[in-house]
């Protein structure tokens, strides 16, 4: 008999094509992930990797393989899908994907009502960058910017997000627009719409910071640091910054939706859940129920 957990972590490397991804979307060590890969190795007696100085490259049999784990994968997903559907108590935990400074603003804040009302629910939010996998059961719901596409995906679309520019008010009083600098997400997030929209207005001023994370940026920005690109929701309630208004530039505005696997839409804890988030998105980016949307299929 195979050893479960060394394919899985074998199918994770062969998903992410990197030892470190996979370690992280595993939550274990860089070592560990190889070391399963070898005793896999062992265990079919195939070479499945090509281990080279700076990097691990699947074989003709690696790839072989991982498609047949990548399989087996999805069905173990469908099965733990299939047992949460058929809970019909209001107990246990639901994992939630959403951009870090929703989920800290918009979220965080009333977790405390959702308490009161449904204490044996837990809520676990999730606050990475990149997008958590709904079929791969990397989440249960997820938050997105964009209207998702995966395959076996419901989606409502809560509303419309605007950013605009801001700056602390002296910063703003005392440097004039040609010569101010901005702040900005680092090269993990260049393809973003937001990295993508403020790159657009530089005009050949500086980026004088970059970080992966909004709330460095957001506290350089309140102490004078330069010009940031922020939600109105965090910009226009902090009584430091400025929003920016200027005839050059438009902000940027994005839909935000929130997703569900077609296997767990009605799941009596998913039930519960969905309208408390939906809740606290619509009173965050003060939006009524005639603008929201209705679920549908990607």
């Amino acid at each position: 008999m195979l050893d479960w957990e060394n394919l899985h972590c074998f199918a994770a490397f062969a998903r992410h094509r990197s030892l470190s991804a996979a370690a992280r979307e595993l939550n274990v060590e860089h070592a560990t992930v190889s070391r399963r890969i070898a005793a896999l190795e062992h265990e079919l007696k195939l070479k499945l990797v090509d281990r080279r100085a700076r990097a691990y490259y699947l074989t003709a049999d690696g790839e072989r393989i991982a498609a047949m784990a990548q399989r087996m994968q999805e069905e173990v997903f469908a099965v733990e899908r299939a047992a949460q559907a058929g809970q019909e108590l209001l107990k246990g935990e639901i994992s939630i994907s959403a951009p870090p400074v929703m989920t800290a603003w918009l979220i965080a804040p009333r977790l405390h009502e959702f308490q009161q009302q449904h204490p044996g629910i837990r809520l676990r939010l999730i606050t990475e960058t990149r997008i958590a996998s709904l079929p791969r059961r990397e989440a249960d719901l997820a938050i997105r910017l964009s209207r998702p596409t995966e395959p076996d995906l419901v989606a409502r679309k809560i509303g419309l997000l605007n950013f605009w520019l801001y700056g602390a008010k002296d910063y703003l009083d005392t440097h004039e627009p040609r010569t101010r600098g901005f702040l900005a997400y680092d090269d993990s997030m260049e393809l973003s719409e937001q990295q993508q929209w403020l790159r657009g207005l530089l005009g050949g001023r500086p980026l004088v910071m970059q970080s992966n994370s909004l709330e460095v940026q957001y506290q350089a920005a309140r102490h004078g640091a330069g010009v940031i690109n922020l939600p109105f929701f965090v910009g226009d309630y902090d009584a430091r910054l400025s929003r920016i208004e200027d005839e050059e530039y438009v902000p940027l505005v994005r839909e935000v939706w929130l997703a569900v696997h077609s296997d767990l839409r009605h799941v009596p804890i998913v039930r519960v859940v969905m309208p408390f988030i939906t809740a606290c998105l619509r009173e965050g980016l003060g939006i009524d129920d005639a603008e929201a949307g209705s679920i549908a299929a990607p």
